[in-house]
């Protein structure tokens, strides 16, 4: 594991975290099921300019599960959190692939003093979202799934290799880059298997509450934006990244070619629209009051 690892508690949880390079802070966030080095390709680009941020979600990559199912609000105030017990309270762009675009736009619309730009890499789009009934009733059948399937050893068995399938058909070319010890580590464990499937099942609460958040709270003016696409040949899926960006006033640009796994196929287009938005002159703002005290920084892994 690359020695600038650490594992650092936010409510509760034990969150693994990456933090390279120096300059503006820039935090990295994957989609459903990903981990912090399917980020190893942008941060080479990034790291001489800016102090750059992976962490894993939890029940994702190396951190530990949670016991309350993700939210917007929640992923928004864990960002800003995490920071926080980084002593890194200044402005942030965040970069956000796939459902992690929610998390982004988020934020930026509930920490505004806190964002200095947001990426949104494909990121998930959901026009008309409805929030799921009984949701204590969908997290605990995607709990008991996750149970099932762990006694039966299938994390073990299929969990690398399921990763390894799922990279290759989302990506335009080539397989998965990761070096195989890591994915064992990570994708034959219970604990990713349990982390996506929760995060699976409340897609559409976090879509809802997304579409909800930007009725109540305005993103900043004048906050730099950009919706990174990846159409990949389909016209549909390029007009609604570019309403994507036309609701939020962001830069619109598509990365062609190159699948849904953008970090791995187009590093340079990723690091490009962060390095595009110029970094952040406003002094560091106080904490948000609404965020707990932040946890001390444990040993480095």
């Amino acid at each position: 594991m690359n020695d600038s690892s650490l594992f650092v508690r936010v409510g509760g949880v034990a969150h693994h975290v990456v933090v390279e390079g120096s300059g503006p802070v820039c935090v990295l966030s994957a989609g459903l099921a990903m981990s912090w080095f399917d980020w190893d390709p942008v941060v080479p680009l990034l790291a001489p300019h800016r102090t750059v941020v992976r962490f894993d979600r939890p029940g994702h990559g190396l951190s530990a599960p949670a016991a309350v199912p993700p939210s917007a609000t929640g992923e928004a105030h864990r960002v800003a959190a995490l920071l926080d017990a980084l002593r890194l309270p200044g402005p942030a762009t965040v970069v956000g692939h796939s459902i992690a675009g929610f998390h982004a736009e988020a934020f930026a619309r509930l920490h505004p003093a806190r964002a200095a730009g947001i990426v949104l890499v494909d990121s998930s789009v959901e026009e008309h979202a409805r929030t799921p009934v009984a949701p204590a009733l969908r997290t605990a059948a995607a709990r008991g799934l996750g149970t099932l399937l762990s006694a039966t050893g299938a994390p073990a068995a299929v969990g690398p290799a399921v990763r390894r399938a799922t990279v290759r058909l989302s990506r335009a070319a080539g397989g998965d880059p990761a070096p195989a010890a890591l994915v064992r580590r990570c994708y034959a464990t219970s604990r990713v298997l349990h982390g996506a499937l929760l995060e699976n099942t409340h897609y559409r609460a976090v879509a809802a509450e997304l579409l909800a958040l930007r009725e109540r709270f305005a993103l900043p003016p004048g906050l730099p934006a950009t919706v990174l696409a990846a159409p990949n040949g389909s016209a549909r899926w390029a007009r609604r990244q570019r309403e994507l960006a036309r609701q939020l006033g962001a830069h619109y640009e598509a990365a062609e070619p190159s699948g849904h796994l953008m970090m791995l196929d187009r590093p340079d287009a990723v690091a490009r629209a962060v390095l595009d938005q110029a970094p952040s002159t406003r002094e560091p703002s106080p904490r948000d009051p609404s965020i707990q005290k932040p946890a001390r920084i444990q040993d480095r892994a």
